[in-house]
């Protein structure tokens, strides 16, 4: 791609800069595993309204329409991170939903959800995990029945996020239970206020309960909610995991965070040579993400397959993102293991938090393990493990 900037996007920077100085004010962060409030609700209307948020989602379906371009957007990225302004509202339903719904979506189907969904007046969860098929999600064992012009689903989903504060899911269940592994799965998207649907919080090491447990006892969802072909919803789920795994290791999160980081350094008067030294190589680290991401973009503009590329994003986004909280916890010394609350915590105990959420991340969305194992075996040609003998 060509990185020297021409008259348009010299155009753009001085609309964004300009947007910045009399908006960014108003900017308000997404607090993981809480609904959009007032405040952050108004400060996505206004991305929504200026290009920043939707950029290149159609206007028929609540975007900005704007032609896809590798610097438009990593422009507003590097400007927005500079200033310290947090690019609005992150979520699943924006970040892996819509453009599934994008890609595969019916219509009436765009039409429904993706408005409502890029104002953040929608919120989604994912119903892929199950206790029994989580890093293996094709061995998932929710069960969708038809019957008249419904399917009837009975299971349990875990680890689901934002269950608790959802208004929509979507789930995978599968439809034809003598098909092959692989293949008889479909993806469906329902109300979560649907009668029998169950939802109880699983409480993690932050205090908070960002993964829910979910229940189904004969919850009925129209036939036509179903995304793609019926039975074929591992296409669809594997479109789902693509942004997943760039939405789990966003480049520009990381550059927001490092940037925050090296404030506190600064502010914390740091200047011990190892904290500083690990500085120092996270800055390569997160500048081969900023990279690695425009290849991603590039591959997405041109209508690419990325490979090998598309597979590493993941493990080794959620990977610098978790050393970056743990630097900044081990900078402040006793007072970084402070928790929201303490009068001695250093911003409420953020970046305590942090470190244990984005541990977590690790291994949500499929582990570092089995991440590893993928990066072999799709992206190297490597053969698969042997499984062990029954």
């Amino acid at each position: 791609m060509d990185l020297r900037l021409n008259s348009k996007h010299e155009k753009l920077l001085e609309r964004v800069r300009a947007f910045l100085v009399e908006h960014g004010h108003r900017s308000v962060p997404t607090i993981p595993g809480e609904r959009p409030g007032p405040r952050l609700l108004a400060w996505q209307k206004l991305l929504l309204e200026h290009g920043y948020a939707g950029r290149t989602v159609p206007r028929d379906y609540g975007g900005y329409g704007a032609e896809p371009d590798v610097m438009e957007q990593h422009l507003i990225t590097e400007e927005f991170t500079r200033a310290g302004v947090a690019l609005g509202i992150g979520n699943q339903g924006i970040s892996m939903l819509v453009p599934t719904l994008l890609e595969l979506g019916t219509e009436e189907q765009k039409h429904a959800y993706i408005p409502a969904t890029l104002r953040g007046d929608l919120v989604w969860c994912q119903g892929y995990s199950e206790p029994g098929a989580g890093s293996d999600l094709a061995s998932l064992q929710t069960r969708g029945v038809e019957d008249g012009e419904d399917i009837v689903v009975n299971g349990q989903k875990i680890w689901t996020s934002t269950a608790h504060e959802a208004d929509m899911i979507f789930c995978l269940v599968r439809t034809e239970p003598d098909a092959p592994k692989h293949a008889g799965i479909s993806y469906l998207l329902f109300s979560m206020k649907s009668p029998g649907v169950t939802i109880r919080p699983l409480k993690t090491m932050t205090g908070r309960a960002e993964f829910n447990e979910v229940f189904f006892t004969d919850v009925r969802v129209p036939r036509h909610q179903i995304v793609g072909q019926r039975g074929d919803g591992w296409k669809v789920a594997n479109a789902t995991l693509k942004h997943e795994r760039g939405y789990l290791a966003n480049p520009g999160l990381l550059t927001q965070r490092y940037a925050e980081l090296t404030r506190l350094l600064q502010d914390e008067g740091v200047d011990d040579p190892v904290l500083l030294d690990r500085l120092m190589q996270l800055q390569g680290r997160v500048l081969a993400q900023q990279c690695h991401g425009m290849r991603l973009l590039t591959c997405a503009e041109r209508r690419e397959d990325p490979g090998l590329a598309g597979l590493i994003t993941k493990l080794q986004g959620c990977e610098v993102r978790h050393q970056l909280a743990i630097l900044a916890t081990d900078a402040l010394e006793e007072s970084g293991l402070l928790v929201a609350g303490s009068p001695h915590a250093r911003a409420n105990g953020l970046w305590q938090e942090r470190a244990m959420f984005d541990l977590g991340l690790i291994i949500g969305g499929g582990t570092a393990q089995i991440q590893k194992n993928i990066i072999a075996e799709r992206g190297l040609g490597m053969p698969r493990e042997p499984k062990a003998a029954v």
